[in-house]
C-alpha cells in the first residue's frame, strides 16, 4: 500500500538500514555498513499480549526455563505482575516437538486456548496456518482441520459456548465438533470470484481487513462478508528466477476507476445453515462495507461506504425479523475516513465502532468541523452527542469504559502524542492522562476495563520505553522494556543534535521542520542537505520519535537531513490540514515542500547547490514530482517503488483521494508525476521490486519509457520477485541501502 508500509518504514528508519559500503575506521563512535547489519544494535520490544478477565490480568508467549526452545502461555495479574504458568511448554508438544506458537486466543470462559503455527503468507500477512485447541481441564492438545492439507486455516474462532471451533478453508467457512471432530462445511461457493469469510486484495490492502466473519453472541448465527471479484481485472506480475521459464503470478487487482468487488453481508443461520443475504441499499459493486459488528445476540451493525467514499451510512440488523435500520449518515465534500491514520492509533484493521452506554451507543470520529472529535450515537434513535467539545483533534481513540473515553491527542504540538481522558457526556471535562515526563510520541494499549495500560514512549533524544501503567493514576506497575543496554550501544555512538522549527512557504503556509544536523556542526560552513520525503494522507514524518540509524549515519557523513510536513498529511493541525490535498495529491502536496525547501535553503550553512532528496512508496512519488517540477532546488533523487501515474494504482485508496478518473481525468494527470518527466534536469535513480504487489513494476517502466522518449538520462535498479517492502532475499535490504547511499553521495557529495 501506499500508507501503512510507508508509515511503518518512516517510524522505523534506520534499525537496519541506509549505509554506505564499509569503511575500515577504528573510531567506535562512528557507524558503517557492517555494524548497522550485524545486529549489533537491538533494542528490545514487548511482547504481544492479550488481556485476561478484562483486564485484571493478561497472558502471553514467554519461552521456557525448563524445556529447550519451547513456547508457553504466562499468566500476570495487572495488580501487581504476579507471573504464573497459563499453559506450560511441556503441554505443548506434538510427537515430543514443541509447537511454535505465533498468536493465540481464549475460549469465552477461558478454558480452551487456540494456538496458531505453522503460518504462511497471505498477501503481507502471515494469516494461514495450523491451528490447535488445548484443552485446559482436561489437559489435551488437538489439532483442527486434519482432513485438510497443513497451513491451509485461516481465523480460527470458538463458539461462545465452546461446543464448535468454526474456520476459513479455500474461501469456504467450516464448522468443526470440539468433541467429536466432525466437520461440517456451511458455504459452498467459495473460490477465487466469490470470497466469503476473507477478502480480495485491495480490502485488505485499504481497509485493513482480512478476517471476515464473526459469530453472534447466542451462537444462533455467522455474519460474513461475501465478495464478488469476478470483474475484477488480473494483474500479472512475472517471476523470472526461480525457474528456466517464466511464471505469471496473478493477482485482482482493481485499478483506479475499475469497479470494486461487489460486497455483500450473508447471515448464516447455524440451526438450518441457510443463509439470508441483508438487502442494504444501493449497488453491490458501487458501495464498499469496510465493517460489521455484533452488539448483541439479536443486532448487527453495519458500516457502509459509497464508492466516493464520501458518505459513511450505519445500518442495524436483525436477524429475528430480518429488519434493516438506517442509524447514521455522515457526509463529506471530500472523503470520510472510516480507519484514521495516526502514529498512536496501533488497532489499524479493526474497523469496529466502539459501543458504550452498555451497548446502546458508539463512538465515531468526525472531520464535519474544523477539528476531528469524537461523537456518540445513540443507535435506537441516531442522537449525536459531541464528547470532544474543544478547539484541536483527536488523533485517535484508544479505549472506551462506562464513563469516559481515552484518547491521544497533541493541542500544541502536532509532533507529539499524548493520552487524554473525556466523559462520555460531553460535559467538557477532559483531562490529561500522560504525565510531563514522557514527552515526544507516547501509545497506548489499554485494558478493556480501563484500569491498566501498556505505555510506550519515545522521542529524539529517548530511545523507546515501556512500562505497564495503572490509570487514570499513571502509576507504573512494573517497566516492561528499558532497553539499558542499548541506551548504552547509543551512548557510544557520536550522535547528531535534532532540532524542530517550522518553515513559512511564500504562500503563508507554515510546515513542521525536523533537522538532524552533521556532528560537529559550524554555522560558519556550507553544508550539503538530504530531504526525506512522504507528504500524503497517510504518513507523518516529522515526529518527536527516535531518529534511527539511517539517520546518525548520514549525519556523521555531513548531511543535514531535513524531514517536513506538507499539507495533507495527517498532522493535528485540523480538518481543514488534512482535506486540502483533495484532488491534489501530486500539486498541492508537492509545492508545498518544493516552497517550503526553498525557505529552508537560504539558511546560510546550507549548500543549494548540493541537495538532494528521497522517498518510499508516496514519498517515491513526491521525490519524482519535486525533482521534475523544481530542478533548481533538487540536483539529486532517489525514488523507491514510487506511483509514476495515478492511473495505474489501486481504486479505494485513489479514488478515495482524487475522485474518480471518470469524472475528473484532469487531476490525476495533474498529479502524476509522468506529465513532468520531461523536466528532468538532475541525477535520478529509480529503484523498484519485479513483484511489487502494491505499486506495480508497471509503474516504474511506464515512467522508463517516457524518460526515454524524451531522451533523459537516468539510472535504475530493478530487484527480481522483490515485493513493495524490497527486503526478501540474501542480503536485499543491504545491497538496496548501499546503493541508495552511494549515489547520493557521489552526487551529492559531503564536505
Amino acid at each position: 500500500m501506499l500508507k501503512k508500509f510507508k508509515v511503518f518504514l518512516l517510524l522505523g528508519l534506520g534499525f537496519a538500514s541506509l549505509a554506505t559500503t564499509a569503511q575500515n575506521i577504528d573510531d567506535p563512535g562512528l557507524l558503517t555498513i557492517d555494524r548497522i547489519f550485524s545486529g549489533e544494535f537491538r533494542p528490545d520490544y514487548e511482547r504481544d499480549l492479550q488481556w485476561y478477565k478484562n483486564g485484571e490480568g493478561y497472558i502471553t508467549i514467554e519461552k521456557s526455563s525448563s524445556l529447550a526452545d519451547a513456547d508457553e502461555l504466562v499468566l500476570y495479574t495487572s495488580k501487581d505482575q504476579e507471573r504464573s504458568l497459563f499453559v506450560a511448554a511441556d503441554k505443548l508438544r506434538v510427537n515430543e516437538i514443541p509447537l511454535e506458537i505465533e498468536s493465540f486466543t481464549l475460549s469465552k470462559d477461558g478454558t480452551k486456548v487456540l494456538l496458531f503455527t505453522n503460518s504462511s503468507r497471505v498477501w503481507r500477512s502471515n494469516t494461514k496456518g495450523d491451528y490447535w485447541v488445548y484443552d485446559i481441564p482436561l489437559q489435551t492438545l488437538t489439532q483442527l482441520g486434519t482432513a485438510f492439507e497443513p497451513s491451509s486455516l485461516l481465523f480460527a474462532k470458538f463458539s461462545n459456548d465452546n461446543r464448535f471451533a468454526y474456520y476459513l478453508h479455500q474461501f469456504n467457512i467450516y464448522q468443526e465438533d470440539l468433541s467429536a471432530h466432525a466437520i461440517v462445511q456451511l458455504t459452498e461457493d467459495g473460490n477465487q470470484d466469490i470470497i466469503n469469510g476473507t477478502f480480495d486484495w485491495v480490502y485488505e490492502e485499504e481497509f485493513g481487513k482480512r478476517d471476515g466473519f464473526s459469530v453472534s453472541p447466542s451462537d444462533q448465527h455467522i455474519a460474513f462478508w461475501q465478495l464478488d471479484a469476478s470483474k475484477t481485472g488480473t494483474f500479472y506480475l512475472i517471476n523470472n528466477t526461480d525457474s528456466i521459464y517464466s511464471r505469471p503470478i496473478p493477482i485482482q487487482y482493481p485499478k483506479v476507476g475499475q469497479e470494486p468487488s461487489a460486497a455483500k453481508i450473508g447471515i448464516l443461520d447455524l440451526s438450518t445453515q441457510e443463509i439470508h443475504w441483508i438487502p442494504i441499499e444501493g449497488e453491490e459493486r458501487e458501495n464498499y462495507i469496510p465493517g460489521i459488528q455484533w452488539v448483541n445476540k439479536d443486532l448487527l451493525l453495519i458500516q457502509q461506504l459509497n464508492r466516493h467514499q464520501n458518505q459513511l451510512t450505519v445500518w442495524s440488523y436483525q436477524p429475528s425479523n430480518k429488519s434493516i435500520q438506517k442509524v447514521y449518515t455522515e457526509k463529506e465534500d471530500t472523503w470520510v475516513d472510516i480507519n484514521y491514520p495516526d502514529i498512536s492509533a496501533n488497532g489499524w484493521g479493526n474497523n469496529d465502532l466502539p459501543l458504550v452506554d452498555k451497548g446502546t451507543s458508539f463512538l465515531r470520529m468526525t472531520e464535519n468541523d474544523p477539528w476531528r472529535h469524537i461523537y456518540k450515537i445513540n443507535i435506537a434513535t441516531g442522537h449525536k452527542t459531541l464528547v470532544t467539545p474543544f478547539d484541536y483533534d483527536v488523533a485517535s481513540i484508544r479505549t472506551a469504559t462506562e464513563k469516559n473515553v481515552y484518547f491521544m491527542a497533541s493541542p500544541n504540538n502536532s509532533t507529539q502524542r499524548y493520552l487524554y481522558r473525556a466523559d462520555l457526556k460531553g460535559n467538557g471535562n477532559v483531562k490529561r492522562i500522560t504525565p510531563e515526563a514522557f514527552p515526544g510520541v507516547n501509545e497506548y494499549t489499554i485494558a478493556p476495563n480501563g484500569n491498566y495500560a501498556v505505555h510506550a514512549h519515545q522521542s529524539t533524544s529517548k530511545a523507546r520505553t515501556v512500562r505497564f501503567i495503572s490509570l487514570p493514576d499513571h502509576k507504573v506497575i512494573k517497566t516492561l522494556i528499558d532497553n539499558t543496554a542499548y541506551n548504552q550501544q547509543l551512548a557510544s555512538l557520536k550522535l547528531p543534535e535534532v532540532k524542530f522549527s517550522q518553515v513559512i512557504t511564500e504562500e503563508g503556509v507554515t510546515l513542521d521542520v525536523r533537522t538532524i544536523f552533521p556532528l560537529n556542526f559550524d554555522a560558519s560552513k556550507k553544508y550539503p542537505v538530504l530531504f526525506h520525503v512522504y507528504g500524503e494522507p497517510w504518513g507523518q514524518v516529522a515526529l518527536d520519535m527516535q531518529v534511527g540509524f539511517i539517520n546518525i549515519f548520514l549525519a556523521q557523513k555531513g548531511y543535514v537531513i531535513i524531514d517536513m510536513d506538507n499539507r495533507g498529511t495527517p498532522c493535528l493541525k485540523g480538518s481543514a490540514w488534512r482535506k486540502s490535498i483533495y484532488r491534489k495529491i501530486g500539486v498541492i502536496n508537492t509545492r508545498d515542500q518544493g516552497l517550503a525547501a526553498k525557505e529552508i535553503l537560504k539558511l546560510p550553512y546550507l549548500d543549494p547547490q548540493r541537495t538532494a532528496v528521497w522517498g518510499w512508496s508516496g514519498g517515491g512519488s513526491m521525490t519524482l514530482n519535486l525533482l521534475f517540477k523544481y530542478p533548481e532546488i533538487y540536483q539529486t533523487g532517489v525514488a523507491v517503488a514510487g506511483v509514476s501515474n495515478q492511473l495505474v494504482y489501486d481504486n479505494i485508496y485513489q479514488e478515495r483521494y482524487m475522485g474518480l478518473p471518470q469524472e475528473n481525468m484532469e487531476d490525476f494527470i495533474n498529479g502524476s508525476p509522468l506529465t513532468y518527466s520531461k523536466q528532468l534536469a538532475g541525477n535520478l535513480l529509480i529503484i523498484h521490486g519485479t513483484a511489487d504487489d502494491n505499486v506495480h513494476y508497471q509503474s516504474a517502466e511506464l515512467l522508463i519509457n517516457e524518460l526515454i522518449k524524451q531522451n533523459k538520462q537516468f539510472d535504475m535498479m530493478a530487484y527480481p520477485n522483490r515485493s513493495h517492502g524490497i527486503y526478501e532475499g540474501e542480503n536485499t535490504s543491504r545491497h538496496l541501502y548501499t546503493l541508495l547511499t552511494n549515489y547520493i553521495m557521489e552526487k551529492t557529495p559531503p564536505n
